[in-house]
């Protein structure tokens, strides 16, 4: 199966576009991992009918905390961090910090 969030024209997509493939690819690991939307429901404290459309890719809206939860529920959330991550260290930036601190002479030295 193509990942269709990891191609090139990802931001060819509409906002919209990208969460129905969200909603189409959560309801793949629910049926994998055998789980009712109720099942799914009742362990994120999300509404069934909130997952229907999620899944459905109606009401393009989900809330973030909502999201999570689904997330959760399917035991996937280290894919949260990914969303952003973590601010690569540049070699440049580090560079800039090192600079010379300037050493004061003490008074009785010549």
């Amino acid at each position: 199966m193509i990942n269709e969030l990891n191609r090139l024209d990802l931001y060819e997509k509409s906002n919209n576009d990208i969460v129905i493939d969200l909603g189409k690819r959560f309801r793949d690991y629910r049926i994998a991992l055998r789980m009712t939307q109720k099942e799914i429901a009742y362990q994120s404290g999300v509404s069934v009918m909130t997952i229907v459309r999620f899944e459905r890719g109606e009401g393009a809206t989900i809330r973030l905390d909502n999201f999570i939860s689904l997330m959760r529920a399917i035991q996937k959330l280290e894919g949260i961090s990914e969303c952003i991550p973590d601010m690569p260290i540049s070699l440049y930036d580090t560079s800039i910090k090192k600079e010379k601190q300037r050493v004061k002479k003490r008074s009785n030295e010549k």
